[in-house]
């Protein structure tokens, strides 16, 4: 297994602009440096590569270092168990025992998806879901589009489809006019992000953005055919080919949870509590970026240099970053105030709208459970291939389910689906191998 077994002083685990920050800062010290993520190109969600538009120049800086060779890239690989001091992950090359003097943490988040009448229908996706597909190549000429939800990512998911030939019909966000307004009169305290919300306001010039509006049902047959908004206005419908719709992001924490890390909630979500220099409960493990709660690009920058340069042992360098995390992580708060959700958003869903898709199970069934776990036992709600990602966080979002699992015994290995000739691997060598 001399192959398989690679060590490095500092593992760094994601390859968004969190980790990329990380892996940068730690080899600036001279020292050892992996990075490992699962997609076949580094960037994460927010530089996902698109196949018919160049990576913005901020991203391609960040991407520098990997093509230098200062960091070893380990791309398409999965992390799936943890052992104290070293992980275990797939790869197409086959199983691989990853050892670390430090380890940081830059897992990033997932969308935030909330069930109503009709968001399983073939055309429903969620807004971040879009902006993938169509950095992909998915066909979206003159497709009729709506996007729909809370937050920035609305406005980022329409430009990206409207610049991949999609006919964006019209913006629809649950957050009030009066948060807006609010939230746009302390817009020049960060002067960047004044400008970067002025320039996607010319991007999406002519597409209507409609403020206290709400998707509450989509239509169709076997595909989406209309859907249903509920605005200051009263109800009313509209004609579409697909539906854009996301309410924000949630940390995804499962690593940390199965490395021991302890976990804090913030609203019904949990994220990954670390002290001000970002080192995690568990000794040498340090986390950065959405895991630590929704804070964005800037946040997720600044904080990875901040974990790679305490990982490499060099506090000086983290500790002249802290007034910049400060300041991006006040901004992250005032988007969260903003863009708050609307409790009608959280009732949207019928006794027979379906919560878990990969089980096919509805809200009604779920009701009378007061524990996580019996109603997985009863239900099978979350036992699919997301492993309740999807529905786990939308329960936890509308009160009805446990979001950190505690009632569930913690997080179980292997944190994503593994071949099991992977683990066969595992237990080649005696000396280094997981043991029962």
């Amino acid at each position: 297994m001399a192959e398989s077994v690679r060590h490095y002083d500092v593992l760094v685990v994601g390859a968004g602009p969190a980790g990329l920050a990380a892996a940068h800062a730690a080899a600036s010290h001279g020292v050892r440096v992996g990075i490992v993520d699962a997609q076949p190109r580094a960037g994460g969600q927010v530089w996902r590569h698109d196949v018919a538009h160049r990576a913005p120049a901020m991203a391609r800086r960040a991407l520098a270092a990997l093509g230098a060779g200062q960091v070893d890239w380990l791309a398409q690989t999965q992390v799936t168990l943890a052992q104290p001091g070293w992980l275990l992950a797939d790869s197409p090359a086959g199983a691989r025992q990853l050892h670390y003097g430090s380890l940081v943490l830059a897992t990033g988040a997932r969308e935030l998806l909330l069930p109503f009448p009709g968001w399983t229908l073939p055309g429903v996706t969620g807004a971040g879901g879009a902006q993938a597909l169509a950095k992909q190549g998915w066909p979206l000429t003159d497709r009729r589009v709506v996007v729909a939800g809370s937050g920035p990512l609305l406005l980022a998911s329409a430009a990206t489809l409207r610049r991949h030939g999609a006919h964006v019909l019209g913006i629809h966000e649950q957050a009030s006019r009066r948060a807006l307004a609010g939230f746009a009169l302390q817009l020049p305290r960060w002067p960047a992000k004044a400008l970067q919300a002025a320039a996607l306001q010319v991007q999406l010039a002519g597409i209507g953005y409609h403020a206290g509006s709400v998707v509450v049902a989509a239509h169709g047959d076997t595909q989406l055919r209309e859907i249903e908004i509920e605005g200051p206005r009263g109800r009313y419908h509209i004609v579409c080919d697909q539906l854009a719709v996301g309410y924000g992001l949630v940390p995804n924490t499962e690593l940390a949870e199965l490395l021991g890390c302890r976990l804090e909630r913030s609203g019904a979500h949990p994220q990954v509590a670390v002290d001000a220099q970002l080192r995690s409960s568990v000794a040498n493990v340090f986390a950065a970026g959405e895991a630590l709660g929704i804070g964005g690009r800037d946040s997720a920058r600044i904080e990875g240099a901040i974990a790679g340069h305490m990982a490499a042992g060099a506090p000086d360098a983290a500790q002249a970053l802290q007034s910049r995390r400060r300041r991006a992580r006040a901004f992250a708060t005032q988007l969260q105030h903003a863009f708050a959700l609307d409790a009608r958003v959280h009732d949207l869903a019928r006794e027979e709208t379906v919560i878990c898709r990969c089980e096919d199970v509805a809200l009604g069934e779920l009701r009378g459970f007061t524990d996580t776990r019996d109603a997985k036992l009863a239900s099978r709600c979350g036992m699919g291939a997301c492993q309740g990602r999807i529905c786990g966080s939308a329960l936890a979002e509308l009160g009805l389910g446990d979001a950190d699992r505690s009632t569930d015994g913690g997080r179980r290995p292997p944190v994503f689906p593994v071949r099991l000739a992977a683990l066969a691997d595992s237990f080649t060598d005696d000396s280094q191998g997981i043991h029962p």
